[in-house]
């Protein structure tokens, strides 16, 4: 039971990271009317650093695939933890009615790591 729930969180992780960096290439998805003036100011910042969003979409892809691949699930949760982090940080300071699903995206990113622990343990000798 453990492992099926783990594979749908999986899952939906991976996918939910696939589309954000998809986004970042293609822009299919409109932002918001109604963001705060730090938000945008956040956004543009990210913008004008012309080399980082490819980047961040390049590692949310590659992380979301790999995330549903259950040999490589340990991978992708060390390699999309700062992208949760920023995310995580960013809707505590900047858009406050995001932090849900944000905490939703740690939750999950810090769940994967606890579950596979066992992989990081060389890393850390």
């Amino acid at each position: 039971m453990k492992s099926k729930i783990l594979f749908i969180l999986s899952l939906l992780f991976g996918l939910m990271f696939i589309n954000a960096g998809l986004n970042k290439f293609f822009n299919y998805m409109p932002m918001p009317e109604d963001m705060p003036e730090s938000m945008v100011k956040v956004m543009a910042a990210y913008t004008t650093i012309v080399w980082l969003m490819p980047l961040v979409a390049v590692v949310e892809i590659v992380g979301g695939i790999l995330i549903i691949i259950p040999r490589f699930r340990a991978l992708a949760a060390i390699m999309v933890l700062p992208i949760t982090v920023g995310i995580l940080l960013t809707h505590i300071f900047n858009e406050p009615s995001g932090l849900p699903i944000a905490l939703v995206f740690f939750a999950v990113n810090v769940w994967l790591l606890f579950e596979y622990r066992e992989k990081y343990i060389p890393m850390l000798k």
